[in-house]
This record gives structure tokens, sequence and C-alpha cells, in this order.
């Protein structure tokens, strides 16, 4: 029953923006803290980001701080993740995960020049 949907991957170049969502349902969304994970060929799956219940602390792995932010909007079942000044090492695929659920399909990011 629990659906997370991520979209808004595709190809940047470096340096370059994006903006990652996904929509979660099944639920009670605001009763969870969300991360973004990411996973390439070979590698762990690896926490991006993560934010709590209300969104007021946020937590972000040493290669996107400073670069990368998560929100959430609980009236719409919604994580995000801006991803600015992006580099040809955040090639991955997305993951938004909810605390021991399930994992969705993701969506791929692709920066390359």
């Amino acid at each position: 029953q629990v659906q997370l949907v991520e979209s808004g991957g595709g190809l940047v170049q470096p340096g370059g923006s994006l903006r990652l969502s996904c929509a979660a349902s099944g639920f009670t969304f605001s009763n969870y803290a969300m991360s973004w994970f990411r996973q390439t060929p070979g590698k762990e799956r690896e926490r991006v980001a993560s934010i709590s219940t209300r969104g007021g602390i946020k937590d972000y792995a040493d290669s996107v701080k400073g670069r990368f932010t998560i929100s959430r909007d609980n009236a719409k079942n919604a994580v995000y993740l801006q991803m600015d000044n992006l580099k040809p090492e955040d090639t991955a695929v997305y993951y938004c995960h909810q605390y021991m659920g399930p994992w969705g399909q993701g969506t791929q990011v692709t920066v390359s020049s």
C-alpha cells in the first residue's frame, strides 16, 4: 500500500541544477522522517539527505552539503531534493525513502558534459 514515486531526474551539465520530487501515499506521511538515497552500479545505496517530520531538522551527506537542499510539504505528501552545482559523481538513481519502508523505482540523474 505504501507507494513512493520519484520524478524530476534527467541529464544535466556539471554545475547545473535539478529538482527531484517524491509523491508519497499509503501511510501517514507527516508521521515519518524522510530521506533521499542514491545508488550507482557496484556501490551501496548512500543516504544523501534526511528531513524530520516537520522539516525543522535536515541532515546531509558531506559529499552534497552546501549543494543539495531537502524539503517537504506535508499537505501534499511530498518531499523534494533541490540539487545545485551538480558534479559528475552525483550521477546515480535517486530514491526517496520512508524509514523501514519499501523502495520505489527511483529517478535517474546523469551529470555529464
